[in-house]
């Protein structure tokens, strides 16, 4: 498999805080990688060095073989990158389906000649757009929904969403910050089911973050565990399910089966 995602000796400093120290990933093309740990072990801060939020103080990021560590946020979109949040971020006064225009590419790239003498030329690429979206929402369950504003959803509807937006860029890695936070056991089996699409038969790939360790348990293909920072442990979920570093980091009590983050 080709390797799609690298960190080198990444490292981001604020004031005299390492946040992340030195962490080295990789993930294969096809496989779900999940990044576990305690509470402030920097996982999100290393979500953000990924997606250019931050720049790291030290270390390499490369996509695909490429280097783009000084690449802000819009240029790894345009790359192929594109993410959830822990807080859902929707534009909640637009209807869902807006909700995914405003991100597909097509739809942010019209230019105001483009929009005043496009003709039948600009409809058909406006339709190309909308059918794309109804597509996405039809495999996250909401083309029955793409007309209600995206407030109105149920609270697990609207994470669905908010991964139905990411895809809508057309990227070739997924990142899902917490997911299934705040879900039920339904909401996270339809989360689930939603992930192996992606992966099986969108073919992209997905790296995600998540406590629930019964939901990350069953869905990784590898594991990657931070402790204050600092990468303790990778490897197969049976594998970290008894490794003694991971147990110590989770405060001698066995990996919960569900943390708040």
């Amino acid at each position: 498999m080709a390797q799609i995602l690298e960190t080198i000796n990444a490292t981001i400093k604020f004031g005299g805080l390492t946040a992340v120290n030195s962490v080295s990933i990789t993930q294969e093309e096809g496989e779900i990688l999940s990044l576990i740990g305690p509470n402030g072990a920097g996982k999100t801060t290393l979500f953000n060095l990924l997606t250019g939020v931050y720049r790291p103080t030290e270390g390499n990021i490369k996509f695909y073989g490429e280097e783009i560590t000084g690449l802000k946020p819009h240029e790894r979109v345009a790359k192929g990158i594109s993410r959830t949040f822990q807080n859902i971020r929707l534009f909640h006064e637009m209807t869902v389906l807006e909700n995914l225009l405003i991100a597909n590419p097509d739809c942010h790239r019209e230019g105001i000649w483009e929009a005043v003498l496009g003709g039948g030329k600009l409809r058909r690429k406006r339709q190309q757009g909308v059918e794309e979206c109804e597509d996405i929402l039809r495999a996250i369950g909401l083309l029955d929904k793409q007309e209600e504003l995206a407030t109105n959803l149920p609270y697990g509807k609207q994470r669905l969403l908010e991964i139905g937006r990411a895809l809508a860029t057309n990227p070739k890695l997924v990142l899902l910050d917490e997911p299934g936070a705040g879900m039920n056991s339904v909401e996270k089996e339809e989360l689930s089911r939603l992930i192996h699409y992606i992966t099986d038969d969108m073919k992209k790939n997905v790296l995600l973050i998540e406590h629930d360790m019964k939901f990350v348990m069953g869905i990784s293909d590898r594991i990657v565990v931070l402790d204050h920072g600092e990468k303790i442990a990778e490897g197969k979920p049976e594998e970290i399910q008894s490794n003694p570093l991971v147990i110590e980091a989770y405060l001698g009590k066995g990996i919960p089966e569900d943390e708040d983050d």
